[in-house]
């Protein structure tokens, strides 16, 4: 499970190292490295300092719970998700706490508190999977989120399995490469799409 970015400039390893699996074993993700990775997001950086992300958290052990968070993902998701010991939702709040108006900046830091929990986890040998397929008006029915609250994102947490064990079709997505964009496609000055000379092969 060792997939290390081909990266064109050096960058830290956990970054290189983290990746997405959809193969996880069954062992169950200790508590106490939960709570570890919980604070990692914790201090993640947000507007205003507002920390606009809660998490919805169900264990295997917890079976109705793991159950219902299973209803809140697309089918496709469903088929690997539910051999990982622990599934999430993440959940932006939309306004300020401070004045109740629009945080535009939520989703935003919704992400950067989920990537403080994704490199925590990489440095302690577990792995996580962002899952955009998610049903948001279905985790709002099942889980009571109030109004102004929106789930973003599920996320499998564990620790790495046997791509053996997924269907055929996501055992190649397994295996397949790494790729990003290259530098030149998203980084600009001076005006839109013109290549920042600083990135420039």
């Amino acid at each position: 499970m060792d997939r290390p970015a081909p990266v064109a400039h050096p960058i830290h390893e956990l970054l290189a190292r983290r990746w997405s699996p959809r193969a996880f074993d069954a062992r169950p993700v200790e508590p106490e490295k939960l709570r570890i990775l919980l604070e990692a997001a914790r201090w993640a950086p947000s507007s205003f300092n507002e920390q606009p992300w809660s998490y919805l958290l169900a264990t295997r052990e917890e079976a109705e719970g793991f159950a219902r968070m299973l209803e809140c993902l697309v089918e496709g998701n469903r088929l690997w998700a539910k051999e990982a010991p622990v599934l999430m939702l993440a959940v932006a709040s939309l306004r300020f706490a401070r004045n109740a108006k629009e945080n535009r900046h939520a989703f935003h830091d919704v992400g950067l508190a989920t990537e403080n929990l994704a490199v925590q986890a990489t440095a302690m040998g577990l792995f996580v999977h962002q899952m955009a397929g998610i049903l948001p008006e279905r985790a709002r029915e099942v889980f009571a989120i109030p109004e102004g609250h929106e789930a973003a994102t599920g996320i499998a947490l564990g620790y790495p399995g046997d791509p053996a064990s997924l269907p055929e079709k996501l055992r190649a997505a397994e295996a397949a490469p790494r790729t990003r964009k290259p530098l030149e496609a998203f980084v600009f000055s001076g005006r839109w799409g013109s290549v920042a000379p600083v990135v420039r092969s």
